[in-house]
């Protein structure tokens, strides 16, 4: 199998990291030593960290887009690229800064991810990508789907928003509306009797894909280099895939002995849900929840993994929870300044703020946006009441805004 720049030696178990297996095929189902019944274990991939070159991977280099630029440190990326990637981080208040995801091609962070997910597909044969989805990975899966030249299948469900449907099909994807509850048990039909590869999770609790969250780290690679050490991260969180990536991109600069530690990483979740937060209050490596109403649809998620309760314990971080309320009050801030988020990518400058005034003197804190506002459910339906083309009705709008002369 060729490895193109890549530096990836194979896959280990984080139930236990004394186990490791080859790089081909991706584990898509977790280690299958220490997985049980009741706890599905991931795997993450390995790499010759000794013969990476730090200051040349992470030298100054011109801003533009592909996960190219970290290949070494990379799944190997057998499928072409969007462009992925090399999005801002901007400061909205003294020290504090959001990385903005919805600059990604498909205009959310799902991107990073499938690009390897996508390229792991091309490695191992697969005719095409399967998917369940609520809107921002299927779109993503769909889109890296199509550069490759494969096939794609998206679960999704039947109260999706039609701006995030049009979405998914301008793709080319066969876009499958079901009911939410039958999504995983037609996505592994779909896997085992058409061979499709499968870019979403198949477990009882979450593991997802082994090269999904390694696209994630290179979010953690550019705050460093935008703005050096943070010392805290809020995350956006709903299997908890990105937290891990951003974790481990910390833990990887660490390593290479470009940074003195790691920052904070908090997760950030709505209180629908919470199975992150759930599963490190009681102590365990994930755990299922009820899922109660919330617009923030997103990161809603009844089940939680083991790379969340890894990469929030490890890094000091804390699980937050954070009502449709406080998402909103955030959506608006990052509104006033200029960044127009889903409700769920508010969710890490919400996390922030819902602890008071931030403690700068350790450095900045960065939020994560996830992805772009186009996703919030509503989007297409409003419309601005018209007004009448006279001045006296002009004024009176004005005048109702905060607008006088």
């Amino acid at each position: 199998m060729p490895t193109e720049d890549s530096l990836a030696t194979g896959q280990r178990s984080l139930g236990d990291p004394a186990l490791d297996y080859p790089l081909w095929p991706p584990l898509t189902a977790g280690c299958p030593r220490t997985s049980t019944e009741d706890v599905s274990y991931p795997v993450e991939v390995d790499y010759a960290y000794d013969k990476a070159d730090p200051a040349g991977l992470f030298a100054p280099a011109p801003v533009r887009g592909g996960l190219e630029r970290w290949a070494p440190l990379l799944p190997p990326l057998l499928a072409p690229g969007l462009g992925e990637g090399a999005t801002p981080l901007v400061e909205v208040s003294p020290g504090v800064y959001v990385k903005d995801e919805s600059r990604n091609p498909t205009w959310s962070h799902k991107d990073r991810l499938n690009r390897c997910t996508t390229s792991a597909a091309v490695g191992a044969g697969a005719p095409g990508l399967a998917v369940a989805s609520s809107g921002n990975h299927g779109a993503s899966a769909a889109a890296y789907a199509a550069r490759a030249g494969l096939r794609c299948v998206v679960f999704t469900g039947p109260d999706t928003p039609p701006n995030v449907d049009a979405f998914l099909n301008a793709y080319g994807a066969v876009v499958l509306p079901v009911p939410w509850e039958a999504r995983w048990p037609l996505l592994r039909q779909v896997v085992d009797r058409l061979g499709l590869h499968p870019v979403s999770n198949l477990t009882t609790t979450h593991t997802g894909h082994a090269y999904g969250p390694e696209g994630y780290k290179t979010v953690a690679y550019e705050i460093f280099q935008d703005v050096g050490l943070p010392s805290a991260v809020f995350v956006p969180t709903g299997y908890g895939e990105l937290l891990f990536g951003v974790w481990k991109g910390f833990v990887e600069l660490h390593r290479l002995g470009l940074t003195a530690g790691v920052p904070r990483i908090h997760s950030c979740e709505t209180a629908a849900s919470g199975p992150l937060a759930q599963a490190i209050a009681d102590g365990l490596p994930a755990t299922h929840v009820t899922v109660g109403p919330s617009d923030a649809y997103s990161i809603t998620s009844p089940v939680s993994g083991y790379r969340g309760v890894l990469a929030v314990r490890s890094s000091g971080g804390r699980a937050l929870t954070l009502d449709d309320g406080q998402l909103a009050d955030a959506q608006r801030e990052l509104a006033r300044a200029g960044l127009w988020t889903e409700l769920s990518a508010a969710a890490g400058l919400a996390g922030l703020r819902s602890l008071g005034e931030p403690d700068l003197s350790d450095g900045p804190v960065v939020c994560v946006s996830t992805s772009s506002g186009f996703k919030d459910k509503g989007v297409g339906t409003r419309r601005t009441e018209p007004v009448a083309p006279d001045w006296d009705a002009v004024e009176r709008r004005l005048r109702a805004a905060g607008i006088t002369g």
